[in-house]
């Protein structure tokens, strides 16, 4: 049978099913709601993480220009802001980027650890962020030896059950989490599809049952005529 006549594939069941459709594509060639908001996240953290710590870099900058520069020579008095502004644009590139890409990838490790986790356990809880926490916090301070990874698990979990906790709040709100409306989202999708293949099976089985019944006229005319 053409495979658009096949019977269709149920919702994931196992674990792996779930978290392998975190990276698949859906018919539209559109990705999971869990992947856009793990990139969406991290775009936001690296922009929250350049404006922390450039801001105050631009400012020392310019103060620090300012200060060392009493016994240059400026044309004018416009001449000696700009050079002061190119001091601190200076310093918010160069200290902002540190704290972007270090807060972007921390936020994205997170994310993806929790997300992972949600969706191999089918439900969302506190404990699930606190791993991702304590996983990320212990990834970044690894390189100190003992005392830095349990720094940074203690670290990790402190930042995680806060977190997770105001995400569970803004999703209640909601009335369901992500995991909930996927599931549903499934369950609908599987059964709309079902409903489609048996319409087209019966319609199938009805084509078939007229062109078998006007095979056997002729044949049946023919046999009489004889």
């Amino acid at each position: 049978a053409p495979a658009e006549f096949g019977r269709p594939v149920p919702p994931p069941q196992t674990g792996w099913e779930r978290l392998s459709e975190l990276w698949t594509r859906d018919e539209r060639d559109r990705l999971p709601e869990e992947t856009v908001n793990i990139v969406k996240s991290a775009f936001t953290a690296g922009l929250v993480g350049w404006l922390y710590g450039g801001l105050p870099a631009f400012r020392q900058a310019r103060t620090t220009f300012i200060e060392r520069s009493h016994g240059e020579l400026f044309h004018n008095r416009a001449d000696a802001m700009q050079s002061a502004h190119r001091a601190g644009l200076r310093g918010f590139i160069r200290y902002g980027w540190r704290w972007s890409w270090r807060v972007a990838v921390f936020v994205t490790i997170f994310n993806t650890v929790s997300t992972g986790l949600s969706m191999y356990r089918n439900k969302t809880t506190i404990g699930n962020f606190a791993s991702a926490g304590a996983f990320t916090g212990a990834l970044f301070r690894m390189h100190l030896g003992l005392p830095g990874l349990a720094g940074g698990i203690m670290f990790g979990t402190a930042f995680g059950i806060p977190a997770g906790g105001l995400l569970m709040i803004m999703q209640s709100f909601a009335g369901e989490t992500l995991q909930e409306k996927r599931s549903r989202e499934r369950r609908e999708l599987y059964e709309q599809k079902l409903a489609e293949w048996h319409s087209r099976l019966s319609m199938t089985e009805d084509l078939g049952q007229k062109e078998s019944d006007g095979q056997g006229r002729p044949e049946m005319e023919t046999a009489r005529e004889s």
